[in-house]
């Protein structure tokens, strides 16, 4: 997905410290992690939460789909 930079995003990184910019791609993880988690658990309505977190650990740990 190509987006171009705007003038007024760029001015506003660069207004972030790196504490908010580290905060904000923490938060960014979760969030993946997190709709990962919906997608397996539609995927797989047999599955135990135990069972969609570990496949999300496993996910996340060795960047597979």
């Amino acid at each position: 997905m190509a987006t171009s930079l705007t003038p007024e995003y760029i001015a506003t990184l660069r207004s972030m410290t790196g504490a908010e910019k580290l905060r904000i791609a923490f938060e960014m993880y979760g969030d993946a992690r997190r709709l990962k988690a919906a997608q397996l658990r539609q995927q797989h309505t047999d599955w135990s939460e135990e069972q969609v977190q570990q496949r999300v650990k496993e996910i996340f740990m060795y960047l597979v789909t």
